[in-house]
C-alpha cells in the first residue's frame, strides 16, 4: 500500500504542530508529511505585543520552520496559489500541482489595512513584526498627548490583546514618567471591552483603576491622518496624538482563490472534526476557521491533537479516538493586566468562561510558557501543560 501523501499549508502555530503530532503518532513509511510555507520561518506571534513595548527582541521571535519540525517531516518553501479539492491537488508559484490524499489549511489570517480609510497612514498596530517595531520606534519618541488604543474591525486574532497592550502600556508610560501627560483611551467596538461579557466586568474595573477612559460601540469608519482623528460610524470623532488599532482581519488569499471562504475568507468547518464542510479528506484549524470561538495560538494548539488524530485513524482504517478527534472547542488565554500581574480566561463549546483573579503567578505562568514555547512547539508537550493550569 502507498503512503499517503499529507499536506499541510502554514507553518504557523497550527501547522507545525499538526505536523509534528502526525510524525508521531503515524508508524514509519505509512504516510509523506510535507509543509508548505512561503517563507520557511515561525514567528512567536505573541512576542509582538511585548516587542512593541520593547519588552522583546526581534531575534528572539523567529526560526527557521527546519529546526523546528521532526526529521521526517518535508518542508516545502513556496507559494501555495491554488487548492483543487476535487483532483485532489495543490498549485504552487514554482513547483506545479503537487497531490494529495489529506490536505490540512492552516493558511492563518491576514491583516487588511485597506479596509479602513487611513488606517495605514494615521495610525499603528503591533499585529505584524514591522508593525511593532514601528509602534515601538514611535513610542520611544513620545512625550506625552492622547494615545487611542482600540478595534478596527471584527474578527481579529487573540481578542484580549488589545486591552492587555493597554494595560501594559500604562506600565510603560509610567516606568518612562509620562502617564500624567498622557490620556489613555481604549475603543470597543462592542457594548464592552471582550467579546466574554463575564470577563469584560472585571477587566473595565481594572480600566477605570487605572484611569483608561472606556468607549463602546465605536466601529471607524475613516481615519485623518492629517488632522490626527478617528471618525466612527456612530457619528463620534476621537482625536490622537498617537493612534494604536487592530487592523481588519481576512482569511487567507489562496482560501479566496480556491472558492473556498466565506464572505471574509473564512473556511466553513465542522465544529467537532475540523473537516472543511462538505469534504473528508480537507481539514482547517486555526486562524483559518470561521468557528465562534478564539483565533489565538492556543485555539490551534488544541485543534491540532484533533486533526493528527482524524488524519491517524483514516490512514490506519479505524475509528478516531473520540477523547483525542473530537473537537470541544477548549481555548486558554492569558491575559496580562500589568503591574506584574495577570489573569486567564478558560472556555469552549459546553463550559461558560471562566476569568480568575488576576495575580503575580499566573503573570509567571505566562512568561513560563512564552519561553516553553520552542519547546512545546516540537514535542507536543504543551497540552500537558492543561494539568498545570486547571490548578493555578
Amino acid at each position: 500500500m502507498a503512503a499517503a501523501e499529507i499536506i499541510i499549508v502554514g507553518g504557523g502555530v497550527a501547522g507545525v504542530h499538526t505536523a509534528n503530532l502526525l510524525e508521531r503518532r503515524l508508524r514509519p513509511g505509512t504516510a509523506n508529511i510535507k509543509i508548505v510555507d512561503l517563507g520557511g520561518l515561525h514567528i512567536f506571534q505573541p512576542g509582538w505585543l511585548y516587542l512593541a513595548l520593547d519588552r522583546a527582541n526581534s531575534r528572539w521571535l523567529i526560526k527557521d520552520i527546519r529546526s523546528l519540525i521532526r526529521p521526517s517531516v518535508e518542508l516545502v518553501v513556496d507559494e501555495a496559489t491554488r487548492l483543487d479539492p476535487a483532483a485532489g491537488k495543490l498549485h504552487l508559484a514554482r513547483a506545479g500541482a503537487i497531490p494529495y490524499d489529506y490536505l490540512v489549511i492552516a493558511t492563518g489570517a491576514r491583516l487588511d489595512r485597506t479596509a479602513v480609510p487611513g488606517l495605514a497612514e494615521g495610525t499603528h498596530d503591533f499585529y505584524s513584526m514591522a508593525g511593532a517595531e514601528r509602534l515601538r520606534e514611535a513610542l520611544r519618541t513620545f512625550r506625552g498627548g492622547d494615545i487611542v488604543v482600540g478595534v478596527a474591525g471584527m474578527p481579529y486574532k487573540c481578542p484580549p490583546t488589545p486591552v492587555e497592550f493597554a494595560f501594559l502600556l500604562d506600565d510603560y508610560l509610567r516606568k518612562r514618567g509620562i502617564r500624567d501627560d498622557s490620556r489613555v483611551r481604549y475603543l470597543s467596538p462592542l457594548n464592552r471591552v471582550l467579546p466574554v461579557e463575564s470577563a469584560s466586568r472585571m477587566i473595565e474595573t481594572i480600566l477605570t483603576e487605572r484611569e483608561i477612559t472606556m468607549s463602546s460601540f465605536v466601529n471607524i469608519e475613516h481615519v485623518d491622518p492629517v488632522a490626527r482623528r478617528l471618525v466612527a460610524m456612530e457619528g463620534d470623532t476621537f482625536p490622537y496624538d498617537l493612534a494604536v488599532l487592530v487592523p481588519p482581519h481576512r482569511g487567507s488569499k489562496l482560501v479566496e482563490d480556491s472558492g473556498l471562504g466565506d464572505a471574509g475568507g473564512w473556511v466553513p468547518t465542522e465544529p467537532t472534526t475540523l473537516k472543511v464542510k462538505g469534504y473528508r479528506r480537507l481539514f482547517a484549524l486555526g486562524d483559518a476557521t470561521d468557528l465562534p470561538i478564539s483565533k489565538s495560538g492556543s485555539t490551534a494548539h488544541f485543534e491540532s491533537k484533533v486533526v493528527a488524530e482524524q488524519i491517524t485513524a483514516d490512514v490506519e482504517g479505524r475509528d478516531p479516538d473520540p477523547d483525542v478527534g473530537t473537537h470541544g472547542g477548549k481555548v486558554t488565554c492569558f491575559l496580562e493586566v500589568g503591574r506584574g500581574k495577570a489573569t486567564i480566561l478558560v472556555f469552549d463549546y459546553e463550559s461558560p468562561p471562566r476569568i480568575h483573579r488576576p495575580s503575580r503567578l499566573l503573570h509567571f505562568a505566562k512568561w513560563a510558557f512564552n519561553r516553553a514555547y520552542w519547546i512545546t512547539l516540537r514535542t507536543g508537550l504543551g497540552f500537558k501543560a492543561e494539568w498545570i493550569l486547571r490548578r493555578l
